[in-house]
């Protein structure tokens, strides 16, 4: 790996640790035996996020009820494993935190759209 893939590769990292992430290794996924900066979590709600902003780009906005509940099924994933109820998976926490990026984003849009 050259020196300056290694450096952004870095960079990426300490963004993610900065954003308040833990970055926890059996919590993130890994692509060719590097770890991904940001655990699974993180990275659905990144994903989420992303996803919200170009619907708002395109004009479609989810119902506030509608992103309330998706932000609600991450809160809950995350709730029932603070807990100890049930230990969650990266995939689950990938979908969930996809879930939760696409409805607070969503939010954060139509907030955007009627200041604007």
């Amino acid at each position: 790996m050259s020196k300056l893939w290694k450096s952004v590769l870095d960079t990426i990292y300490e963004i993610g640790n900065r954003s308040g992430c833990h970055q926890m290794p059996e919590r993130s996924f890994f692509y060719k035996g590097r770890q991904f900066p940001v655990c699974a979590r993180c990275t659905g709600v990144s994903i989420g996020q992303t996803t919200a902003i170009i619907l708002a780009l395109f004009k479609r906005f989810l119902s506030f009820p509608s992103a309330l509940f998706l932000l609600l099924i991450m809160g809950f994933d995350w709730g029932i494993q603070a807990i100890h109820m049930k230990e969650s998976t990266n995939s689950r926490r990938l979908i969930t935190g996809f879930c939760g990026g696409l409805g607070l984003f969503s939010m954060y849009m139509k907030i955007v759209k009627r200041v604007i």
